[in-house]
């Protein structure tokens, strides 16, 4: 019987959650491509670069698309067997709603620890290769493709125009092209008609000119005397190089130590390098104190009482002669300066290297925050379900939306937070866990009860008993 009612329930879930996970993958996926489809088109990308891109920006999705198919899921299981009245039938022969939801609590906690897992190794590889390739595809410059009246210039030094293209694409008529030089005016090449060949590598553009001229200024830029000259052509090739608009491959090392990139381990060790940079700056400033200020008094370790210096000079410059007071003076105001600089630089690295830490340790609570939020949103999705005993895609979806909204919002918030130094890295990217797991307690211990929480006759009759408690208190006075 146990069995039986166990593999129904793993049967009711798993369909739902592929659903939507899959759904709410695509969704999160679009969103994420969304920031960024103005960096890929008109750069002449293959498809095998979009499809690396796509993968690596949706790699990071999945810890957001995961929590939401178990809320969603966990509530339409719930609420489909509620529906049917099969929820009903199980609790009335003596199985707790917790011994009926045990098979997906072991469900919920693989599905934490594939999360942890994913975030921690995965998604770093992912984000190191998504920065790598983002960066490649930013710098480079779009395909060539030159539209009519419109100049072309990202090849460098040219400009190029076309006044009119023919429907086979390579034939282009009233060409101008301006030829930026590095001594005096740009040169100039006007031509009638002209037909567009690129070589086999896609390296280089040629361009077949007919019956046009090229304008020319030869010289030295610091001599008046120029030699203008105006060449009339039949025929005139000209070769471009499309180097520049290639696509270049950066080294992924230059990401390697972003604390994107790092999984928990290694940011532990980066967390023990940042602590151990902050006492060696701790040292070398009070070692540079006491270069600068050797007469500087430090910690009183003997606890004895000296008599004070009886001393008939009224102020310290007094004891200094006329002769020396201005070198006494100068040296003085340098130390200072010199230990003023030194103080504000060390405090500038220390502010940089606490942002830092807290960016990793931001980083680092993220991979257990996000896999523990899929046990508490079960715990929400579940007992939701089973009270409002509705099916399908409406209700359950609508109230997983609110659920996850909030909790989102929290994760953002908490984020921002830790950022501006208002909380700790720990309360802010925990705060919300640490808000729903009260919330999912409550509705478990509602659901356990077969509460009426979102009964609408319930909350019917409790306004109807305080309106006849008022008309009751207002009775004595009226008579």
């Amino acid at each position: 019987m146990i069995k039986k009612l166990d593999k129904l329930i793993l049967k009711s879930f798993i369909g739902p959650f592929i659903v939507t996970f899959f759904i709410a993958f695509f969704v999160l996926m679009m969103q994420g491509l969304w920031k960024y489809l103005d960096d890929l088109v008109g750069k002449g990308l293959d498809f095998i670069t979009i499809g690396k891109f796509l993968w690596y920006v949706s790699a990071s999705m999945l810890t957001l698309a995961m929590p939401i198919a178990i809320l969603i899921s966990s509530i339409m299981t719930f609420g489909n067997l509620g529906e049917s009245f099969e929820l009903v039938a199980i609790k009335s022969s003596g199985i707790s709603l917790l011994r009926f939801m045990r098979p997906l609590m072991f469900m919920a906690v693989l599905f934490s620890c594939i999360t942890f897992m994913f975030a921690n190794y995965v998604i770093p590889y992912a984000n190191l290769k998504f920065v790598t390739l983002y960066n490649d595809i930013f710098y480079k410059k779009p395909a060539f493709e030159l539209k009519e009246g419109v100049f072309f210039t990202h090849i460098p030094n040219y400009a190029i125009k076309a006044g009119k293209k023919d429907p086979d694409g390579k034939t282009i008529r009233n060409v101008l092209i301006y030829e930026q030089t590095n001594y005096l005016q740009n040169n100039t090449i006007i031509a009638e008609t002209g037909v567009m060949t690129t070589s086999a590598d896609k390296k280089f553009l040629e361009f077949n000119l007919t019956n046009g001229y090229r304008y020319q200024e030869n010289g030295n830029i610091a001599d008046t005397a120029t030699e203008y000259i105006r060449l009339g052509f039949t025929s005139f090739k000209k070769l471009f190089d499309l180097s520049a608009l290639q696509k270049q491959t950066t080294s992924d090392t230059v990401y390697r130590g972003n604390f994107k990139m790092l999984t928990a381990g290694q940011i532990n060790r980066t967390l023990d390098s940042l602590y151990k940079l902050n006492d060696s700056l701790s040292a070398r400033m009070n070692r540079t104190m006491a270069t600068s200020l050797p007469y500087a008094s430090g910690q009183d370790t003997v606890r004895q009482t000296i008599p004070a210096v009886k001393t008939s000079y009224s102020r310290f410059d007094s004891i200094i002669p006329d002769s020396a007071r201005y070198q006494v003076t100068e040296s003085a105001i340098n130390i200072a300066n010199n230990l003023k600089y030194n103080i504000e630089n060390a405090g500038t690295e220390l502010e940089n290297r606490k942002t830092e830490i807290r960016y990793n340790k931001i980083e680092w609570h993220r991979k257990f925050s996000l896999s523990m939020a899929c046990f508490v949103l079960f715990f929400i999705g579940a007992p939701l379900g089973s009270i409002i005993r509705k099916g399908g895609l409406g209700m359950p979806l609508v109230v997983a939306i609110i659920f996850f909204l909030i909790f989102h919002l929290l994760i953002m918030f908490g984020e921002k937070f830790v950022k501006e130094s208002i909380m700790s890295p720990f309360l802010g990217m925990w705060l919300g866990v640490l808000v729903l797991t009260p919330v999912g307690i409550f509705l478990t211990y509602k659901a356990m009860h077969d509460s009426q929480l979102f009964n609408k006759e319930f909350y019917n009759r409790t306004i109807t008993r305080v309106k006849r408690f008022f008309n009751k208190t207002k009775d004595p006075l009226t008579t």
